[in-house]
């Protein structure tokens, strides 16, 4: 099984757009240990020759340009793409506007929970995706879903289970109660698994905490890929970008006791990576003290074009 960072930044991307903090400075400075990054998704493959992506971000144009494996066979017809499916873990703008850039009538099937599918439903602008070629199937949490597309079984088979979030930013206005959280399917994880050979990861890229449930259901996995949002809750007031925690944002923070990295520790993991790292995270600067935790804990920092076979 073959996969592919192809966004490894949070929403915004690093350098964000607008954002004059330390590192989007740094990085458009060109300043030795630091690199630019796309915002969060992921490609992967049984076959090397038809590919899944993991979210669609507002970069996908970009990332596809940039990953040769997701271009058109040259020797195909005149429109054709690897791409076969698209499985989105939540209703978030930085997972899925990219499925805007896959128009123009190209067939590929569009997985996800019923709660992250009615977003889609509910704006006809996702009807771009044409509905007569590009279905869009909700499958059940804890139950496997042979992925498929364009009438190609991919050999991948797809386990999504609700995790610690919240709705998306901007389905919070008028929310009843103002309760934000949820584990009702607006925020998954996703096990992915070769039907070929029997390999797995998990990939969670947005996740408030590492409950009981999900602390279970990762306990020995080979590889796990999670969210890296935030080094410390606090650290986006701190640094004047925000007003809003990361619990506030429905993600954990890497450090403290509560962090990501001590809550993984007990669960014997093999290979654990950082995805949808914010760009007010310190450990994007790698010469700094945030980031050598993370090394010296056995965690990586993942980065675009990163590629992991399995």
């Amino acid at each position: 099984m073959f996969i592919k960072i192809l966004g490894s930044a949070a929403g915004g991307g690093f350098p964000q757009w607008n954002c004059n903090g330390l590192h989007s400075s740094n990085v458009r400075a060109g300043k030795a240990g630091y690199r630019a990054r796309l915002q969060s998704s992921l490609a992967v493959s049984d076959n090397g020759r038809d590919w899944v992506l993991l979210n669609a971000s507002p970069d996908l144009r970009q990332q596809i340009n940039e990953t040769p494996e997701l271009h058109p066979d040259r020797n195909g017809a005149r429109r054709n793409s690897p791409i076969k499916a698209v499985v989105v873990t939540n209703a978030d703008v930085d997972h899925i506007t990219g499925l805007i850039s896959l128009r123009e009538g190209q067939p590929f099937t569009i997985y996800g929970s019923d709660r992250v599918l009615a977003t889609l439903n509910a704006n006809s602008i996702f009807n771009v995706c044409a509905p007569d070629k590009v279905a869009r199937k909700a499958f059940d949490l804890d139950r496997p879903t042979a992925l498929e597309g364009a009438g190609v079984d991919v050999g991948l088979v797809v386990e999504a289970f609700a995790v610690p979030g919240k709705i998306a930013l901007f389905l919070e206005t008028g929310n009843a109660g103002g309760n934000f959280g949820s584990r009702d399917g607006d925020t998954i994880g996703l096990k992915i698994t070769s039907a070929t050979s029997g390999k797995a990861f998990f990939y969670v890229p947005g996740c408030a905490e590492i409950d009981a449930p999900l602390a279970a259901r990762l306990k020995g996995a080979d590889l796990l890929f999670l969210d890296g949002t935030l080094f410390t809750d606090d650290e986006m007031v701190s640094q004047g970008l925000s007003a809003k925690t990361g619990q506030r944002m429905g993600h954990i923070s890497i450090s403290g006791p509560e962090g990501s990295v001590e809550a993984v520790k007990p669960l014997a993991i093999k290979r654990r990576i950082y995805v949808h790292i914010n760009n007010s995270n310190p450990v994007l600067d790698e010469t700094s003290q945030a980031r050598k935790f993370v090394d010296a804990s056995g965690w990586e920092i993942g980065y675009d074009g990163m590629e992991i076979t399995l």
